[in-house]
């Protein structure tokens, strides 16, 4: 990395915002999105790098869409799915509470407890509990510091 791209990149952590967003202008040729300023840290240095040295090669942003597809089948509302995130068809969530264990199956579209078809592990979570939580979390799938 060159002098000036790694003192740009690294000069991003002391910027205010308003400059942040600025830089956001100069650099993307649009307004900033309103995410935190974590995100514009990262996209600005991502981009700074992108224009200095390159984008990803064409055969590389192809294979990319061509995964998109396949994944979502181009509907962008399934952009939202975390398909990465689901456990396998087949795998068993054990959870100790209240000095029971409950299990639950992953089944390929839903959840299996105690012979009863979920939607999601949160119900599930709220069946064992009585209250509400985040499947995720619940059955130690998700921290709760990560989001």
């Amino acid at each position: 990395m060159s002098d000036t791209v790694l003192t740009r990149v690294v000069a991003l952590k002391t910027l205010p915002i308003p400059q942040l967003k600025q830089q956001w202008r100069d650099l993307f040729d649009s307004e900033p999105p309103p995410y935190n300023r974590r995100f514009l840290e990262h996209r600005l240095a991502y981009r700074i790098q992108e224009l200095a040295y390159g984008g990803l090669k064409p055969a590389t942003v192809k294979r990319l869409r061509e995964l998109a597809q396949e994944l979502d089948g181009g509907n962008p509302l399934n952009r939202r799915r975390h398909h990465q995130d689901r456990p396998m068809a087949g795998t068993r969530l054990i959870r100790e509470w209240q000095g029971l264990e409950h299990c639950v199956t992953v089944r390929e579209n839903d959840f299996e407890y105690q012979g009863r078809p979920f939607q999601s592990l949160s119900a599930v979570a709220r069946a064992i509990t009585g209250t509400q939580w985040n499947g995720w979390t619940f059955f130690g799938l998700k921290n709760r510091g990560r989001g």
